[in-house]
């Protein structure tokens, strides 16, 4: 084996094993000897799945692109090697920097485009909002389509309007985009399922994850979306912070014992819905990559009772996780709130470590809304929340943190 094969030499990768704590690595001497005894310049180790009726397969772990690309360019040229070819980006990643990242990467190596299937996202909803946000989208990523065109972060199909599906059209017959569709993060089970009667959308990235996919309205939204011919991509896979718990322990001591994280499992969970094409996930180094493209790699199957596990943790920490239900919540305070929202920046700030990301978001709220986030009295929402929230002490919280 060369010392230098596919990027990462032998003492690289098991320094980079070495670095992560006991049991990050899924069979790290397996994966090892799976990605460099692969012959010839074209790897393709992690396997793939049908994106709906697109005709097309995408890997079924995706490059999350929330992170600094521009300098972190190793990832991607790794994720390429490693078969992690559907990437994830947005206008509003990094003020612009993930997609010129990207752009960087094509740059210098433009053999690579055709091999990667290329989603960003429009946070305009308009016709002509979102036609300049595309076009600079194609001018910072230095490629003329994108493969799979999003709006992003959507709540309500509502937000849809007469000219969305002939803008998808006219920019399906100009070649800019091959696939439309949308993001969610809030009321995803009815956005699925009114999506699934449309007969125009392509795909669709949802928060999917082991406490809600067993979940009768979810189970129901995917189904519809499969007859509809959907793809669906997971985010968000690893369910929001952690909690210790009676059952956390046992968690974590099972999987290491079998050879893998609890991060791990949570990811496995979702590919056990082979409903789900991919799992989007922010990878912004080696460390992270290697670690979610062994879990990918590897075909051991989480048992009755690894998933019992998971249910057992997700119904002990269920006060703690907002599943994104915001049309209770929120409906019930009148809307003077975007709660899932202030919930979302909450967990990026806890759980992701990023706290500047979290704090520029929060910030970006209209500071009527931000003035009222403390004060306002939650009570008929908590009431509401199926979850058993404390959504006025989260609340809170976030403005103590996030101002």
């Amino acid at each position: 084996m060369s010392k230098k094969k596919n990027g990462l030499s032998r003492r690289d990768f098991l320094k980079m094993a070495g670095a992560a704590s006991a049991g990050s690595f899924l069979k790290a001497s397996e994966t090892l000897a799976n990605i460099s005894g692969t012959t010839g310049s074209e790897l393709v180790v992690v396997p793939t799945r049908p994106f709906g009726k697109t005709g097309v397969d995408v890997s079924i772990l995706s490059l999350g692109g929330m992170f600094d690309i521009p300098s972190n360019q190793l990832v991607l040229r790794q994720a390429l090697k490693w078969g992690v070819t559907y990437w994830d980006t947005a206008d509003c990643y990094e003020g612009g920097r993930s997609e010129r990242g990207i752009g960087s990467f094509f740059s210098k190596y433009p053999e690579a485009r055709n091999k990667i299937f290329l989603v960003s996202k429009s946070d305009s909803r308009d016709p002509g909002g979102m036609t300049r946000l595309l076009d600079r989208s194609l001018e910072r990523m230095t490629t003329d389509y994108i493969d799979l065109y999003f709006v992003h972060g959507i709540s309500s199909i509502d937000e849809f309007n007469r000219g969305t599906e002939a803008w998808a059209q006219k920019a399906k017959a100009q070649g800019k985009i091959k696939f439309f569709g949308f993001s969610t993060h809030s009321n995803m089970e009815e956005c699925l399922l009114e999506a699934a009667k449309l007969g125009w959308i392509d795909g669709i990235m949802m928060t999917y994850n082991y406490r809600i996919m067993d979940k009768t309205e979810m189970r129901e939204a995917v189904s519809a979306c499969k007859e509809a011919g959907i793809g669906l991509t997971a985010m968000k896979t690893q369910g929001g912070w952690s909690f210790s718990s009676s059952s956390a322990t046992k968690l974590v001591d099972n999987f290491i014992e079998k050879g893998f994280t609890d991060a791990q499992a949570k990811l496995k969970a979702v590919w056990t819905n082979p409903n789900i094409a991919s799992i989007c996930s922010q990878m912004p180094n080696i460390t992270i990559l290697m670690s979610n493209v062994a879990a990918a790699m590897d075909k051991t199957k989480l048992s009755a009772g690894d998933l019992r596990l998971l249910e057992q943790y997700a119904k002990e920490t269920a006060a703690n996780y907002c599943a994104g239900c915001s049309n209770i919540c929120e409906n019930a305070l009148a809307g003077a709130v975007p709660v899932a929202t202030v919930m979302r920046y909450l967990m990026y700030f806890e759980s992701y470590g990023d706290r500047c990301r979290a704090r520029s978001l929060y910030g970006q709220l209209p500071s009527q809304v931000r003035a009222r986030i403390g004060s306002l009295d939650y009570s008929l929402a908590e009431r509401g929340c199926p979850q058993g929230m404390a959504i006025g002490k989260l609340m809170k919280r976030a403005e103590q943190l996030l101002a």
